[in-house]
């Protein structure tokens, strides 16, 4: 699979009927390894060793309805309080990231309404915080590390307008 733009992680994989399949530590279980899952991997260990996130509040490709639609979401994170902190769209790496792409987060994220967002294509990564008053988003430098203040991490984080 090709390099992409994060630290270097360990995964196990396994073939079976010739196809790859690599082990996801959140759903528990061997999916089949496709460009786009590869890159939902490595945004997992991103969130786990990167970002310090709890394994326990990350959730991955769960339905949801988008006006009347079946949507599948990539990746979220939930804070303890079970409301959406962040919310993450992956691409496959060939997949350039697009007006399209963020229109689609941002339909998702009006029914699951995340204070974060990511998308990602394994090269490039947008992180953003929401303004919901003000019905925008920001773009930010980085995501804010899971046990920080977010507002105070939000502000220096955010890139200059």
């Amino acid at each position: 699979m090709q390099k992409l733009n994060f630290p270097t992680y360990s995964f196990r994989f396994k073939n079976s009927e010739n196809k790859v399949f690599i082990f996801d530590e959140i759903r528990k279980k061997f999916v089949v390894l496709t460009p786009e899952e590869w890159v939902r991997q490595h945004v997992v260990q991103f969130l786990l060793i990167e970002k310090k996130y709890s394994k326990s509040y990350i959730n991955v490709e769960k339905s949801i309805k988008v006006n009347g639609l079946t949507k599948r979401y990539d990746v979220v994170v939930f804070q303890p309080n079970g409301k959406l902190f962040l919310l993450i769209e992956c691409k496959a790496p060939e997949v350039a990231i697009s007006q399209n792409t963020f229109d689609q987060i941002a339909r998702y994220n009006m029914v699951l309404e995340s204070e974060y967002l990511m998308v990602t294509n394994g090269l490039n990564h947008y992180f953003c915080q929401m303004d919901f008053e003000k019905e925008q988003y920001y773009f930010l430098r980085e995501l804010p590390n899971y046990k920080s203040n977010t507002n105070e991490i939000a502000s220096q984080t955010r890139n200059d307008e």
